[in-house]
């Protein structure tokens, strides 16, 4: 299995309308991710500290590269971006995290 796992951050206030935003995501956005080989897909907050947990599973071969500049995902990072920690572009700021355990 091949996975990906970051962390992200919210802004204070924002958890209640990320939590709507992603309870509506919009089928264009999930088909260009299932497009791009990912195939499971969950994110996990801490509430004390606003961190957001990815985790990614993608499928063998799976190429993200080409997502940042699709126009898709760029509307998205627009959308969110007043929820969340963004670089120049609206991208979110995404910190890589190291697996240390995994339990098959």
């Amino acid at each position: 299995m091949n996975s990906r796992a970051f962390r992200m951050k919210l802004k204070p206030g924002t958890v209640h309308e990320y939590r709507v935003r992603h309870d509506e995501i919009w089928p264009e956005l999930s088909s260009l991710l299932s497009g791009s080989g990912i195939y499971d897909y969950s994110i996990f907050l801490d509430e004390a500290t606003m961190d957001l947990f990815a985790v990614m599973k993608l499928r063998d071969g799976a190429d993200l590269s080409a997502l940042p500049d699709h126009p898709v995902m760029r509307k998205w990072w627009d959308y969110m971006a007043e929820l969340m920690e963004v670089e120049p572009g609206n991208r979110p700021k995404e910190w890589p995290l190291t697996q240390v355990f995994h339990m098959a």
